[in-house]
């Protein structure tokens, strides 16, 4: 077995769509990046090629590399299992949190982890996210940008 972590923030800003854990959530600012700023799926990301050893995601999907630019990172995370299965791992469990103030989160969640589950290829019962605020307090407390944290089980095949 092996364990990963991953960590992802991105600031808000108007005139872009919301999107967490792929699904587009209504609110009036989005997240800046050069994807589709996907701040979940890019510290589930981390995590996973972190476990297996893999460095990270900007080595693997660079900001630099213009055939990035507004994908969808729910494709960035399909990619990142070939990868893992590449190494010779499977997910064994993820579980991530999303850090924001607003908007409230908990009506997507259940959509969050289905299409991660399914972009990783494991049942939607080893998937868990989870919404929290930091109580108005920092920087994703004061509205300015969304932060993610995520944890990761491999198993080597």
């Amino acid at each position: 077995m092996r364990i990963g972590t991953g960590y992802d923030v991105h600031r808000l800003v108007p005139d872009r769509k919301l999107i967490l854990g792929g699904v587009e959530i209504p609110y009036e600012k989005g997240l800046l990046g050069h994807s589709d700023a996907d701040v979940l799926l890019h510290a589930v990301m981390d995590a996973l090629l972190g476990a297996a050893g893999l460095r990270d995601i900007g080595y693997h999907f660079p900001d630099s590399d213009p055939a990035f630019k507004g994908i969808s990172s729910l494709l960035l995370l399909e990619k990142t299992r070939e990868l893992i299965s590449h190494a010779g791992c499977t997910v064994g469990n993820i579980d991530a949190t999303i850090i924001a103030q607003k908007p409230k989160l908990a009506a997507y969640l259940p959509e969050m982890i289905k299409k991660i589950a399914d972009a990783v290829k494991v049942p939607a019962s080893r998937i868990n996210v989870k919404a929290t605020t930091e109580e108005g307090l920092g920087f994703t407390g004061s509205g300015e940008g969304i932060a993610a944290q995520a944890v990761c089980l491999l198993e080597e095949n």
